[in-house]
């Protein structure tokens, strides 16, 4: 199912938001949380141990029984509740499933022995290329520059700040490293400061199951207070009397954000006062204040659907008014500038939305104007309102354009950038009266760059440049390009590739194509040092820009979802022919890789065209489609019946059957794969690819490598030290390298 963004910004300072595209914004760390190696006919001394013996699960055939419809699940057994899994004393059930797990570990292990030498190389190679004591670029708030900083040999980072300027003592908000001592996971998030400054809102996850402990540092003494308050979304709001906190609790089964609650500085948490209860299932809410710091936000979202109610922030006991009560297929989201709400909508049929406007005291839709109108050929994917500018990412054709206007309209222009492939984007604003803005520009060729510009005199300053260490790094050295591939319904479908320069395209080359291809992410063409180690051993990378992501607008999205989700898996392959047939690879050199409902891609992929494959990585793959969206107790599932449909009924549950990778498992050859999870993942629950993988054990007909590794102490995000997610991505990449007898 889908990832989640973390509740802290990249560079410390944790900006609530209320735009849809933004909670997507950190998904490319879906490349980071892949865990394997194996390679199969390898010949060298570094060859997998194929004499290994594969563990096999017990089968115990449970019917499972709807629309006159029987399927047998004889894996079933494998799922536990979250008691279960966090017990004291383990009962016979979770024994079983462990010491199953365990197994399969301990079969990993055995086979992937020989490479380890190699992936303590890679890892070394990768991390030589990192800065390790880097910093980010300072950012001003509310009378302080923010830090985020490293320390050669940290895994985790160091948030500081100085007062009014850079030449000031830094005061230590919270050196990470500290708080992770004792912990296989750790997640500092949430970060937020009052508005005079005196405290800091913060959050902690140590299971990684994206259940945050909320609580407050005094950041005058130093001292934690006593507040504590347990299984939020890790975000709060201050409102601006300083000691009036606003949070969301999840549902303790669902972990369905669920409700609103008001907190006041020194009270129990058990005096917190429910002010909003999102009562519809198939919804979740959350809450933020606008930039003008004028209004306390609660907003509600479905996939389809959005509502937003308000108060004063400067009255955190008033009345809750909504601004346009809540409709199917209405989306908008708020921002607030001047006597105005700005609205991002797809009203009036604006499928690639547009930014309208209304009077604060006249909210409802009938009131509703025009700023800009919507456009066939445009995506409207972001604004930021600033005090004399308005500032618009917009996507068209694919590529990723940001425009500035000023409120007189005097000024309209867009910012210039000249590669076929790149990504930009907008962030760490956080000041509403400035007239410079900060975005961030690399591709596929070039490291990050973090650009300040005057949005006046159209100057640019670049404040900092990814540094790649290690003295071979020539972007020079590396091409991209763009190519189209036809899919079987004739739609042209993008596949942005990089390569060094002395890879010769031909059959014989390898190549890993990566997608996503769910909830309108789209995947962007950025810059990666790790990427790296492939390339210059001769692997092309590709990612293909498939239906169910918008890429190409939100019809792109559409299309790939629901009752036409087979297009992203369609696409996909498509994609992996068009590769074939124009010879930058061939089926013996071509991997595909995808994580979460990207694993879901692998999955279909696997069923529906294994011969086109060497290798397939899945990545805490949602596999179990059916199964999974029929259990309302599962996290996230009643939420996301607009994305896939709900198997209650007949047409969606026949349809989802067609391609839920688990149930579509048949007796045939599979390429070399591997599949990955985490024990405490609350997205996409460890069971699923555990099942798939006794299931592909039980059924293939091939003598390829199959292997499951379970990281037993996290959830969906993987390891949270930089060097330990470092070490996952080395030994993917040993995966990928020892197949092509390349270690």
């Amino acid at each position: 199912m889908k990832l989640q963004v973390k509740y802290n910004h990249p560079y410390f300072f944790y900006i609530a938001s209320y735009k849809k595209t933004i909670k997507m914004k950190l998904i490319l760390k879906l490349t980071l949380l892949i865990s394997i190696i194996f390679v199969a006919a390898c010949k060298s001394d570094k060859s997998m141990n194929k004499d290994a013996k594969a563990p096999i699960a017990e089968k115990q055939a449970k019917e499972l029984r709807i629309h006159n419809s029987t399927r047998t699940d004889n894996y079933f057994w494998m799922r536990l509740t979250d008691e279960q899994k966090t017990a004291n004393e383990k009962d016979k059930q979770t024994q079983k499933v462990e010491a199953y797990l365990n197994s399969e570990n301990d079969y990993f292990d055995k086979v992937t022995a020989s490479t380890n030498d190699f992936q303590e190389e890679l890892f070394q190679e990768m991390k030589g290329r990192i800065k390790e004591d880097d910093a980010s670029v300072p950012y001003f708030r509310n009378k302080y520059f923010y830090i985020t900083r490293f320390e050669k040999g940290s895994q985790y980072p160091i948030y500081g700040r100085k007062k009014e300027t850079l030449e000031a003592a830094e005061e230590l908000l919270f050196d990470v490293n500290i708080e992770a001592e004792g912990h296989e996971y750790y997640q500092l998030g949430g970060l937020n400061v009052s508005p005079d400054n005196s405290l800091v809102a913060f959050s902690t996850d140590t299971v990684s199951r994206r259940q945050y402990t909320l609580q407050i540092k005094n950041l005058e003494t130093g001292e934690i207070l006593s507040d504590k308050i347990e299984n939020t979304t890790g975000g709060s709001v201050w409102a601006n009397d300083n000691k009036t906190l606003f949070y969301t609790k999840k549902d303790p089964v669902t972990l369905r954000s669920s409700m609103i609650y008001r907190h006041v500085l020194g009270t129990d948490s058990s005096e917190d006062v429910v002010v909003f209860e999102e009562e519809d299932e198939t919804f979740g809410t959350y809450v933020y204040k606008t930039k003008s710091h004028k209004f306390i936000v609660i907003g509600s979202y479905s996939t389809l659907s959005s509502e937003f109610r308000i108060i004063s922030a400067d009255n955190p006991y008033g009345d809750w008014k909504i601004v346009q009560p809540r409709e199917d297929n209405l989306e908008y989201s708020l921002a607030h500038y001047g006597d105005h709400f700005y609205i991002q909508t797809n009203k009036d049929g604006a499928l690639n939305f547009k930014l309208m406007k209304t009077p604060i005291n006249k909210t409802t839709k009938e009131n509703w104007v025009d700023v800009i109108p919507h456009r066939d050929e445009t995506l409207l994917e972001d604004v930021s309102i600033f005090k004399d500018y308005l500032v618009i990412e917009e996507r068209t054709n694919g590529l990723g354009k940001i425009r500035i206007k000023t409120w007189d309209g005097k000024e309209d222009y867009y910012l210039p950038f000249d590669e076929e492939t790149y990504s930009a984007g907008v962030y760490a604003n956080p000041e509403f009266d400035t007239e410079v803005i900060r975005y961030s520009y690399n591709s596929m060729t070039t490291p990050n760059s973090v650009i300040d510009f005057n949005m006046k005199d159209q100057s640019k300053e670049v404040k900092k440049e990814q540094e790649v260490l290690g003295g071979k790094f020539d972007k020079n050295n590396y091409k991209s390009e763009r190519v189209w591939a036809t899919a079987r319904d004739g739609r042209k479908v993008a596949i942005s590739l990089v390569y060094h320069k002395d890879t010769e395209l031909t059959k014989d080359t390898p190549l890993l194509q990566y997608a996503y291809g769910s909830y309108g992410y789209t995947i962007s063409d950025g810059f990666s040092t790790t990427r790296l180690s492939l390339l210059d051993r001769g692997f092309v990378y590709a990612v293909a820009h498939i239906r169910g992501g918008q890429y190409l607008g939100r019809e792109w999205y559409d299309h790939g979802k629901m009752m036409e989700k087979k297009n992203s898996f369609f696409d996909f392959i498509d994609c992996s022919k068009y590769l074939i047939e124009n010879n930058y690879t061939s089926a013996k050199h071509l991997y595909a890789m995808g994580g979460s409902a990207g694993g879901l891609l692998m999955g279909a992929i696997s069923n529906m065209n294994p011969e086109l494959y060497n290798g397939i990585v899945a990545a805490v793959p949602f596999v179990d489609v059916i199964s999974t969206m029929l259990d309302e107790t599962i996290p996230l599932t009643t939420g996301e019946f607009d994305e896939w449909g709900n198997p209650k009924e007949k047409e969606a549950y026949e349809y989802m059957l067609s391609y839920s990778p688990y149930d579509q498992v048949t007796a045939k050859d599979y390429p070399n794969m591997l599949v990955t999870t985490g024990y405490f993942d609350s997205q996409v629950q460890y069971w699923e690819p555990a099942k798939w993988v006794a299931k592909l054990r039980e059924l293939k007909t091939d003598t390829n490598i199959l292997l499951l590794h379970t990281n037993m102490d996290v959830g969906h995000g993987g390891a949270s030290g930089r060097f330990d997610s470092l070490k996952e991505t080395a030994i993917d990449y040993t995966f990928l390298l020892a197949l092509e007898d390349k270690l």
